[in-house]
């Protein structure tokens, strides 16, 4: 589903965010993408989202490439950041509306899945509302569901746990297993450990823009705390 070859980004100045970055993320995946702050996690997710532009190396999304193709790709995938840019001047209805625009939704799918997600996250009352008047928690939820109203076969998220109530974090896991289960891929990066260990059936830790390791949770924890072996590999700068 998804193919990262040998990716590498040089920011001005001269600073390498990530080099030589190698990975694969297949249908059925939950891909958990962890390392410390300025690791290289948050440049490697942008340019596979379509954001960022790269040196080196090749992204594939469903087998297309996301530099040749990049309006196809997007149309498979979704793309949730740290910190939700919404459009703030929309209440939440008109703002999932104008989403199931850009995706050519019918007004019975919307109508469906907008319900539903609603619902689930437990933000239907609030959807008349104006954005702006949404705590950080609200803006997350809406942003989830917008980015799950056309049935990606890629969901990628940056930190999607942080500002979710616990409430709101189950239904998200719930959430990804089922579209896992459906066929689609999951690329996240998370600083919980716990989450990671206990969600993805595959991890990989990168260090300086370095994949250290990767491959699946079991293989790499071998009994272990994910936390353990995070702190062995970063701290020796040991490679599996």
């Amino acid at each position: 589903m998804l193919s990262i070859q040998n990716l590498s980004k040089t920011y001005k100045g001269g600073k390498k965010a990530v080099s030589g970055l190698s990975l694969e993320v297949a249908a059925g995946d939950i891909y958990g993408f962890i390392g410390h702050n300025g690791a290289g996690k948050t440049t490697t997710i942008k340019s596979v989202a379509g954001i960022l532009d790269f040196e080196e190396g090749e992204i594939t999304i469903d087998g297309i490439s996301i530099r040749e193709d990049p309006i196809r790709c997007k149309s498979v995938l979704a793309y949730i950041p740290d910190n939700p840019d919404l459009y703030e001047y929309l209440t939440g209805i008109q703002y999932l509306n104008f989403i199931a625009d850009i995706f050519r939704l019918s007004k019975s799918d919307r109508e469906m899945r907008i319900r539903n997600n609603a619902e689930d996250f437990e933000i239907t009352g609030a959807l008349g509302d104006l954005i702006s008047s949404y705590s950080h928690g609200m803006k997350q939820k809406l942003a989830i569901i917008s980015a799950l109203i056309h049935k990606p076969r890629l969901l990628i998220l940056d930190e999607p746990f942080v500002g979710l109530d616990p409430q709101a974090a189950v239904v998200l896991k719930a959430k990804m297993h089922e579209m896992c289960g459906e066929g689609s891929a999951i690329f996240f990066s998370t600083h919980v450990l716990d989450v990671a260990e206990k969600l993805c059936n595959k991890v990989a830790i990168i260090k300086n823009g370095t994949l250290i390791a990767a491959g699946s949770t079991a293989e790499l924890t071998k009994g272990e705390s994910l936390e353990s072996v995070f702190m062995e590999v970063v701290g020796n700068g040991k490679t599996n």
